[in-house]
């Protein structure tokens, strides 16, 4: 059964690469683009049959879907189709991790609303205000039934958002959509273009700015991506893990906010994973021993993954909040409070991406570089009691889901109900309070 499904999220990613529309300001592909694209094939197909973990693929004729995909870009009338032959080929490993990053397009790209599943089912969660998504009238707690007449489901939800926010993004996505009220309807929604600079200078010389700019969009990253904190009867202390980007320092601070309580809420709850050193601060920062996280199965051996203790540990009682879009390690965090029966995890089955992987950077050209790149899985992972999480993700130990009428009114009840079996009545409303929806500057 899982095979079949997997199989059939491959088959409709390889059909939405292939018919997608063209992508904004789409220009016909150059012999000079056309030889490009090949070669980024031919380096990618490289590093991916070097370094990836299983020499036999899965039993994927990895040498014949680069043939396809040279023939795919031979055939290709822009570059944009080019860039998704290359990734059909590798999305054919049917690996979480091992994905192609392309070139960075010459603008910023966004629908100004963001989107997930929560159990079966697809829903509107945010809406930027004055955005064309909100004149439109899509709002949160609208369930998209298909974008761009494709149905979405969990097996294909994050290759959707890969393809039409990464890989090509397009002027406008139709949605259909399904408010609480059951009423359907299918909006266009044009998203927000910006033009960035084909060309940009790093040297700070004559007065460039462009290495300022890249300053400052990473200090707005940093910010958005901050652990925030909230308490409650000071019984409670809520730590909002944003993702696995932190240094043992960091780890530590949060550790000392919540030791100040008896109790404390992870969430976890939107976080893609990241850094398996933070894993291990983290994990280390929540047990008085050291404990193994998994087994790192690579190409020539296995290796475990061992979290030490860190100085003065927390050691309250704890529950983890999860979501469907929980990913890597977000869903090992979650697996060895179960494993090692620390604490509840509490929430949306988890997104089941749990490997690991090393970004290899690439580049084009002399004079004029383009950069790009692919993540490729180094290594599979074993918890404790020999299963892997790809595919499968973390069932949480009670299962808790937001409904339409929450999304609408902006209430958290799975917060609520953390808190409630932690010794705190709060109320969903107050629960939706706690870290407000920040969105990023528009520039």
């Amino acid at each position: 059964m899982i095979r079949t499904k997997f199989f059939h999220a491959r088959r409709v990613l390889a059909v939405l690469l292939i018919s997608t529309g063209a992508a904004w300001s789409q220009q016909q592909m150059s012999s000079y683009e056309r030889g490009r694209a090949t070669d980024m094939l031919q380096q990618i197909a490289n590093d991916v049959k070097k370094h990836y973990y299983d020499p036999k693929f899965h039993g994927v004729d990895f040498d014949a879907r680069v043939s396809e995909a040279k023939k795919g870009i031979e055939n290709s009338k822009s570059f944009s189709m080019a860039m998704s032959h290359i990734a059909a080929a590798l999305d054919m490993l049917d690996d979480s991790h091992t994905f192609f990053v392309p070139p960075q397009h010459a603008y910023r790209h966004s629908y100004n609303m963001q989107y997930q599943m929560i159990g079966s089912r697809c829903f509107v969660t945010q809406v930027r205000p004055g955005s064309d998504a909100a004149a439109k009238g899509v709002k949160p707690g609208d369930e998209i039934l298909a974008i761009n007449g494709h149905p979405v489901d969990r097996d294909v939800f994050w290759k959707i958002q890969y393809l039409y926010s990464t890989l090509r993004p397009q002027a406008a996505i139709r949605l259909n959509l399904k408010d609480p009220s059951g009423a359907q309807r299918q909006v266009d929604v044009a998203a927000k273009i910006q033009q960035t600079k084909r060309i940009s200078d790093l040297t700070g010389a004559n007065d460039a700015s462009d290495i300022w700019d890249i300053i400052r969009q990473e200090e707005t990253e940093e910010h958005l991506m901050r652990a925030r904190y909230v308490e409650y009867a000071d019984q409670v202390t809520v730590l909002k893990v944003p993702e696995f980007a932190f240094s043992v320092g960091e780890v530590e601070t949060m550790l000392s906010k919540a030791r100040k309580h008896p109790n404390l809420v992870v969430d976890l709850r939107g976080n893609p994973g990241g850094s398996v050193e933070t894993l291990k601060y983290l994990v280390g920062g929540m047990f008085d021993k050291q404990v193994k996280i998994a087994d790192r199965v690579g190409r020539k051996d296995t290796k475990p993954e061992i979290a030490k203790t860190l100085h003065n540990p927390y050691l309250g009682k704890m529950v983890v909040l999860v979501d469907a879009r929980s990913a890597s390690a977000a869903e090992l965090f979650a697996r060895v409070i179960q494993l090692e029966k620390r604490g509840v995890v509490i929430g949306d089955k988890t997104s089941g991406a749990v490997m690991e992987a090393k970004h290899y950077e690439e580049r084009s050209g002399t004079d004029t570089v383009a950069f790009y790149g692919a993540s490729i899985t180094e290594w599979d992972l074993k918890m404790t009691d020999g299963k892997s999480l790809e595919h499968v993700g973390v069932m949480p130990d009670e299962v808790a889901l937001p409904t339409e009428q929450d999304l609408v009114a902006g209430r958290d009840p799975v917060l609520a109900h953390a808190a409630e079996l932690l010794g705190v009545k709060i109320t969903p409303e107050e629960a939706g309070k706690a870290f407000p929806y920040e969105w990023p500057p528009e520039t």
